[in-house]
């Protein structure tokens, strides 16, 4: 019977670690959607700019909701970070790629930030 059990939970673990590794993955698959287009002038890229309407507005800016990790843009800062289970950790600033193709500017402005970068 003990055997049975430790069985069970091993199986469920398993299985509950194999779908949080699925889920991370297709967040960070979302995260950028475009190839290409890497040097100055930052054209000809491939695939589709960040929606900023698929997201929620915050206090600082923008976050777009995945199944296991959050990302998030503050508008007055230009700083990319990640939530995990509640806890944010800071990736980098907005590239001038990022600027040019997302036009993250355009989508602070146009929901009442100032955007400082």
């Amino acid at each position: 019977m003990k055997k049975a059990f430790i069985f069970i939970f091993t199986g469920l673990g398993l299985v509950l670690t194999f779908l949080l590794i699925i889920g991370a993955t297709n967040d960070f698959a979302s995260f950028d959607r475009t190839k290409g287009g890497y040097e100055p002038p930052y054209e000809g890229y491939t695939g589709e700019p960040i929606d900023w309407d698929e997201g929620d507005l915050t206090k600082t800016g923008m976050v777009r909701r995945g199944k296991v990790i959050n990302t998030l843009f503050n508008c007055t800062s230009g700083m990319i970070s990640f939530e995990i289970y509640g806890k944010q950790i800071e990736f980098r600033v907005v590239s001038e790629r990022g600027i040019k193709v997302h036009k993250p500017r355009e989508a602070c402005m146009e929901r009442g930030f100032q955007p400082a970068f």
